[in-house]
């Protein structure tokens, strides 16, 4: 299963990348409580008010452009951010060898909030 998604956010790459790898800045949009080592081989942990809880280890790391985490799970999520006119691009690819709704609601996190 994969899912990919690409939106554009008006701000800098630098800001959008610390909200892709700063722990207290995912949990204000991602996960309720995040712990995140931002470099390649650190761990991450993310849990949800629902009892959910992946942990995840930062295998590429390119800041400000590529992030890739491996999931405990077997699944990947994939985060490439582009400079553009209106912002930064960011470009999402998560795999799972399961299908879960849980991955494609994670992908509705993506969509941007007016």
């Amino acid at each position: 299963m994969e899912v990919e998604r690409e939106v554009t956010f008006p701000a800098e790459p630098e800001e959008v990348w610390e909200a892709l790898t700063d722990a207290e800045r995912l949990e204000e949009w991602f996960a309720n409580d995040v712990e995140l080592d931002a470099r390649e081989g650190g761990e991450g942990t993310f849990r949800w008010d629902n009892g959910e809880e992946r942990h995840a280890v930062v295998r590429e790391l390119d800041a400000p452009h590529r992030i890739v985490l491996d999931w405990d799970d077997e699944g990947r999520v994939t985060i490439e951010l582009e400079e553009v006119q209106a912002g930064t691009r960011v470009h999402v690819v998560e795999t799972t060898p399961h299908f879960a709704t849980a991955l494609e609601l994670r992908a509705c996190a993506w969509t941007p909030v007016a």
